[in-house]
């Protein structure tokens, strides 16, 4: 492998799966159409060993990983993934690394449909940066600052697996019991086929990236409204109800589920009337949506617990600084 240029061509040149792709590579820029009903919108993630990964995270892994968390952010506006690019560092160049990479990466791009139009590749501490780029209908759009009082509060999913798994491990814990945590860990899923149909009964969505604290949170600051959250309706998965059994004297450890991040999966508000629809979409995809409280007029957002009285979160959420 004599140059960067090698690596490009060998593990990272796909054949283009879209026809809107006009320029892939060979030129400074990519070129794509954009279709003028159309909308684009563009999100950008970088993942680094040790801190948004394990350091010794599988390259097929990783590359799931990096696809999904670009991915996840265009589902919480409800848009259909379209393009990516791919900036990557390597410290080295192994061989088996990079085609193990490349072949998963390569399986998504087919599976979701998506052209990788570009990047740059460079030699450094391992780290994976990618563009994500899609389409959505330009009168159809989740934003986080539509959330209205009397919307409800719903989640796909149960948060604080993905923490669970971190913290398997982190301190060794070899049980297979746990390991479905891990696996949320490493290879969580982009809700983006629900996403796209959810725009029928949503305005207002985020994907739980940071925690459930720090990102509805988000949602109130930026909708100028307040939240209340039953602590009692937050689904947990059988995987986190026996660590906490096992691991924990059977205490929940709600800041650990709530404030630890890397659960990729939504948060979103729909208005009373189309709860039904919400529900009817959870099971056309036989996906977990759960409601959790109500979006209410203030400023606060405040957590209850089965008595109603406020559980207050020192850590509000990940943080990179």
């Amino acid at each position: 492998m004599n140059s960067e240029f090698d690596i490009i061509k060998k593990y990272f040149t796909f054949a283009a799966a879209r026809d809107d792709v006009l320029i892939a590579a060979g030129d400074d820029c990519a070129s794509v159409s954009v279709p003028a009903d159309k909308q684009l919108l563009i999100t950008t993630d970088t993942l680094i060993a040790g801190v948004h990964f394990p350091e010794k995270a599988s390259p097929e892994d990783i590359a799931y990983k990096a696809v999904m968390v670009n991915l996840s952010d265009l589902a919480a506006m409800g848009a259909t993934p379209a393009w990516l690019t791919l900036a990557i560092s390597l410290p080295q160049v192994d061989e088996t690394w990079l085609q193990n990479f490349s072949a998963t990466l390569g399986e998504l791009l087919k599976r979701f449909n998506v052209s990788l139009i570009g990047g740059d590749t460079t030699k450094g501490t391992l780290s994976i940066t990618m563009q994500a780029m899609g389409l959505c209908d330009k009168d159809k759009i989740m934003r986080r600052d539509q959330a209205k009082a009397g919307d409800q509060i719903y989640i796909t999913g149960t948060p604080g697996d993905a923490a669970i798994g971190l913290h398997a491990l982190l301190n060794n814990i070899d049980d297979p019991a746990l390991q479905p945590c891990i696996t949320k860990l490493n290879r969580p899923e982009a809700r983006v086929a629900f996403a796209q149909q959810l725009v029928s009964f949503s305005d207002c969505a985020i994907d739980i990236s940071d925690g459930l604290v720090a990102d509805l949170g988000h949602i109130i600051n930026a909708s100028g409204c307040a939240a209340q959250v039953h602590l009692s309706a937050i689904p947990l998965s059988s995987a986190s109800r026996y660590f906490f059994d096992k691991y924990n004297k059977a205490v929940i450890d709600w800041s650990m589920l709530l404030t630890r991040g890397d659960d990729y999966e939504l948060c979103f508000t729909v208005n009373k009337d189309k709860t039904s629809g919400v529900n009817e979409l959870a099971c056309q995809y036989d996906l977990k949506v759960t409601c959790i409280g109500e979006i209410t007029e203030g400023h606060e957002l405040n957590f209850l617990n089965d008595d109603g009285e406020l559980v207050s979160f020192t850590d509000t959420g990940f943080k990179h600084f």
